[in-house]
């Protein structure tokens, strides 16, 4: 196994089904991610280890997002609802920033939006508002907030009756202190995605003109 190339091993790992089942290669008392990251780092094959690393904790992720969209569905309290994720973090050892955007998409998951344009943006400010102190608790970091400002806009643009609406999301999270000054300036200067970016870097024009002068 150590002779061939990690990408061969990884490849070869899917098409029998084993990549996700990489730990049953160990007797049962040794099934752990650490003993096998160590056997396979000190076999000069880092790249395994990594690998199943990338692999816990991608169905980490899926697990914690099937869990949040049925707290959120069921309208749990939003004090539960932190509670839950941040046992989920520690327990899993994720950080804020790979949370964030679980969050937003499960938020925006929970409800059926109206197919009208001038509809959707009232009822998303709605919704969003009501949600806001949760989004609050996990984007305490800058770069948290400029993945969940990248996850907004990425949404606004994919579905299409939301694009408008864009430039009133980010103003209610301002408002809200889910989102920073700083992480604003920092999307519209440089950190935005390319979907849709002349649209609503044009909406956040006049926003982005009010932050400076007030900076000033």
């Amino acid at each position: 196994m150590a002779e061939k190339d990690a990408n061969s091993v990884t490849s070869s790992l899917r098409k029998a089904n084993l990549d996700k089942r990489l730990l049953e290669l160990f007797p049962v008392n040794r099934q752990s991610v650490d003993h096998f990251a160590k056997y396979f780092t000190d076999a000069g094959l880092k790249e395994l280890s990594d690998f199943l690393r990338v692999q816990q904790s991608l169905g980490t992720r899926k697990e914690l997002q099937k869990e949040l969209q049925e707290r959120l569905s069921q309208e749990c309290p939003i004090k539960e609802v932190v509670l839950y994720v941040k046992e989920e973090m520690k327990r899993n050892d994720l950080p804020e920033t790979a949370v964030i955007g679980l969050l937003w998409t499960c938020i925006m998951n929970a409800v059926e939006w109206n197919k009208k344009e001038e509809l959707v943006a009232e009822q998303a400010l709605k919704h969003l508002k009501q949600y806001a102190p949760l989004l609050a608790v996990f984007s305490s970091q800058g770069q948290s907030e400029l993945i969940l400002l990248q996850k907004v806009q990425e949404y606004c643009y994919d579905n299409i009756h939301f694009m408008k609406a864009f430039q009133k999301i980010v103003v209610l999270f301002y408002k809200a202190d889910v989102l920073s000054e700083e992480a604003i300036l920092k999307w519209y200067k440089e950190a935005h995605v390319a979907k849709g970016k002349s649209v609503f870097l044009d909406q956040m024009k006049k926003f982005v003109e009010w932050l400076q002068n007030a900076e000033e």
